[in-house]
């Protein structure tokens, strides 16, 4: 073999060589770098507004059919239970007035009373209940609706009226300015003034007879809708309507005319209405 040869068969050897090399890198897997590396965190999901809060704090303006210009006040309070449904307890005092009640003028002392008016009315409702949310309102603004149900006990309390009588003119005939003038129960039945209107001077004060206030007992439904406005996800603000079914152990005495005048004609036991209650409030 001559030299030529032997200079070919090297340079073939050289290349096939590297060539081998080159196929053992290539296959080789890529090395993990070296040195220290930042972990992206996964992106936090922000609370929604129903988790936001757990309980719910709420005071409120009455107006009913069973009542004067105000019906009442009442206070509730709710906690959460998930996402759709509250419990709650609340507590309401309200005012009864009788439609079948008339407002006198004393054309001589310029005085006002109630004819045959026997007692004020007020109830006070413990209740419990539940709360479910029909359409959820947006985090910040827009209105949510709620439907509501609760019942309890009533307790209706019958606060005698007392009226302001003027014995002196009762006796003489005539006003005078050192007249007795006394404040006791207006008692339609017994009173003298049932046939002597005149005397009577005035209406006492609202709470003459609250020592001698007497308890009827009862019991109430309610079911309601409530309308939520607001801006911000810790205020609370809107209006509920509803209906109310009441009913007591006996008659509600608020109006106790003299014979021949029928007392249960006047007087109910069950008493249905119709409310509307604007509130106010705050969640934490």
């Amino acid at each position: 073999m001559n030299k030529t040869h032997v200079l070919a068969a090297g340079c073939l050897a050289l290349m096939l060589a590297g060539a081998g090399r080159a196929h053992a890198q290539a296959s080789s897997p890529t090395p993990a770098p070296v040195g220290p590396t930042l972990e992206v965190a996964p992106p936090q999901t922000m609370p929604s507004d129903e988790q936001s809060y757990r309980r719910e704090t709420i005071f409120g303006l009455n107006f009913n059919t069973q009542g004067g210009l105000i019906g009442g006040v009442n206070v509730r309070v709710s906690r959460t239970l998930d996402e759709r449904w509250l419990r709650f307890w609340s507590l309401e005092g309200v005012s009864f007035k009788n439609p079948k009640e008339e407002s006198v003028s004393n054309p001589y002392t310029g005085g006002t009373y109630k004819r045959f008016k026997s007692n004020y009315a007020f109830a006070l409702r413990p209740s419990i209940g539940i709360q479910r949310i029909l359409f959820r309102k947006a985090a910040d603004a827009g209105v949510q609706v709620n439907g509501l149900l609760s019942a309890g006990p009533t307790l209706g309390l019958l606060m005698p009226y007392y009226i302001s009588y003027d014995y002196t003119a009762y006796k003489n005939n005539a006003f005078g300015s050192s007249d007795m003038i006394v404040d006791e129960a207006y008692d339609p039945v017994a009173h003298p003034e049932h046939a002597n209107e005149n005397f009577i001077y005035d209406r006492a004060p609202l709470f003459s007879g609250i020592a001698q206030t007497k308890i009827v007992p009862g019991v109430h439904l309610r079911g309601g809708l409530s309308f939520e406005y607001g801006r911000y996800r810790d205020a609370v603000a809107g209006a509920e309507v509803g209906f109310l079914l009441e009913a007591y152990t006996k008659r509600l005495l608020m109006l106790n005319p003299p014979a021949p005048a029928d007392p249960n004609s006047l007087n109910r036991q069950f008493f249905p209405s119709v409310y509307l209650t604007l509130y106010i409030g705050h969640r934490s």
